[in-house]
């Protein structure tokens, strides 16, 4: 058969062949109800509203209608839960985290010139965690019809064999390390043993029947800090904008297992067991902005409008792999009738080129009721259209872009809150529907939540509590190609925030 190349210290290697994905671009367009107690209490809408820290990243005209200066922080408990279905197979997994989610001030200036039809003006520095990205999920069931020789053979297929076995791991682009993972482990053959040959056949049986494990385990955070200035015309009309800073670190370790107990091959190697692991580590930076207004025709309505541009991401990704089989003929004298095992693994940290992301804009259209100092209703209207997320440079990634626009559609988000207040302490509630970024919703389902909430003013000092929940149905893929069977995931977020306000 082949000799298993082993190696024995950590190097770097940097291909050109990128593996980014859809799943990967929307992990980085999509945003959690974050921030403050107050704006998560009232689900978020606050575009028409402003004067809470969270609400300026809705709409940046906002920070003008903040009384006084203030800073505040705010901590969060992400609770996730996950429920699968794979071929019939039920499993849960739970994920718990605290985390400070978001951290400002905000300045106030009045303008003092009588004849100047700018009354006010606001700068104001916020950090959010607009997405947390720490999930953990697991799923298991017996595939009747597809291994993971699939995958390998996706990406052998094509590839000259002496690509794979003439070279190191850290010499290869993605495709072919792909090639030589499933070559190395078995799990592949070539039709012949020329340099030149390109069709592979598998060594795992073909009778079906694979009982198969996945464990995807991620952590980390895509967070955002936006400068802001607003200044309030008159007394109708405010005006903003904000320069954000984009912030992505994100960690995922993933480990597929595969076994199946059916007759090993007459002759020739056979497969059994396969583990697979794969750990990614995404980091970069980026950049957006925002401008909004908010117009207050008479003293209790307000409307509000606010365009987000696309953000500008500028991402690196580092990948490392193993694998480990079991089965007949894996060893050295070939003999297909005594059991081994053996074990790929390069020690190699795969370094990719760095790579752009764009994902797209946003509008938002607002509409709030103030019931004079009892209380008031707010709501907001949001669209994003998802197709137009691209990676770049688009030479490298033309298919992906292309199936990005043809399976992704605009989406549309609404929120919708509401507060009442009882002397010195106020209390909310809010609902909110977002529908699904995919064309087919029976990939991604639309999500619902609905939240609640009270706070306290002590004075100088504010306290304030939420509650939130959120539900979406959606489908786990395996792998992006081969073996690209999926299980269906209900994820439920319950999330608990504590926000402390002072006033300067």
């Amino acid at each position: 058969m082949k000799k298993i190349v082993s190696f024995v210290m950590v190097c770097f290697a940097v291909t050109t062949i990128q593996a980014q994905d859809i799943n990967d671009a929307l992990r980085y367009s999509q945003t959690n109800l974050s921030g403050t107690a107050r704006f998560t209490a009232m689900s978020g809408a606050f575009g028409a509203l402003g004067g809470d820290f969270s609400a300026i990243n809705v709409n940046p005209a906002g920070s003008v209608n903040f009384a006084n200066n203030q800073v505040g922080v705010s901590l969060t408990n992400y609770h996730t839960s996950n429920d699968s279905d794979y071929f019939g197979t039920k499993n849960n997994n739970k994920d718990n985290n605290l985390t400070i989610n978001q951290a400002g001030g905000v300045f106030v200036f009045n303008n003092d010139d009588k004849n100047s039809n700018f009354k006010k003006f606001a700068l104001s520095l916020n950090y959010e965690n607009t997405r947390n990205l720490d999930n953990k999920l697991y799923f298991s069931g017996t595939n009747p019809l597809n291994s993971i020789d699939k995958y390998f053979l996706s990406y052998a297929n094509g590839i000259p064999l002496g690509n794979i076995s003439n070279y190191s791991f850290g010499d290869l682009y993605y495709d072919e390390q792909q090639a030589y993972l499933g070559y190395n482990a078995y799990i592949i053959d070539p039709a012949s043993n020329a340099n030149t040959e390109t069709n592979y056949f598998t060594n795992v049986s073909n009778l079906g029947n694979y009982y198969q494990q996945n464990s995807v385990k991620s952590a980390g955070y895509n967070g955002k800090l936006n400068f802001n200035f607003s200044t309030q015309y008159k007394d109708k009309l405010s005006f903003g904008i904000n320069f954000n800073s984009h912030f992505v670190d994100y960690r995922q370790s993933s480990s597929f297992y595969e076994s199946n107990t059916n007759p090993k091959y007459a002759t020739g190697t056979t497969v059994d067991r396969i583990r697979f692991n794969n750990d990614l580590y995404t980091y970069g930076n980026g950049f957006s902005f925002q401008l909004g207004t908010i117009f207050k025709p008479v003293k209790e309505v307000r409307f509000g409008l606010t365009y987000e541009s696309p953000t500008w991401y500028r991402l690196n990704d580092e990948l490392s792999q193993s694998i480990a089989t079991s089965g007949y003929g894996l060893n050295a004298t070939q003999d297909n009738t005594v059991a081994g095992s053996t074990t790929v693994n390069p020690n190699i940290t795969t370094v990719f080129q760095p790579y752009k992301l764009q994902t797209s804009g946003k509008y938002t259209a607002s509409f709030a009721y103030i019931f004079g100092k009892k209380g008031l209703i707010s709501v907001d209207y949001a669209l994003k259209d998802y197709s137009n997320t691209q990676y770049r440079p688009n030479k490298d990634f033309t298919n992906t872009n292309k199936y990005m626009s043809d399976v992704l559609t605009t989406s549309s988000e609404v929120r919708i809150g509401a507060e009442y207040k009882i002397k010195l302490l106020s209390l909310r509630g809010g609902y909110r529907f977002e529908q699904s970024p995919y064309r087919n919703t029976q990939t991604m389902g639309e999500l619902t939540g609905f939240s609640g909430g009270f706070g306290y003013n002590f004075g100088s000092t504010k306290v304030d509590l939420s509650y939130a929940y959120s539900k979406r149905d959606y489908k786990q893929q395996l792998f992006s190609q081969g073996l690209t069977d999926s299980s269906n995931i209900k994820s439920i977020n319950n999330n608990i925030t504590l926000t402390l306000l002072f006033e300067l």
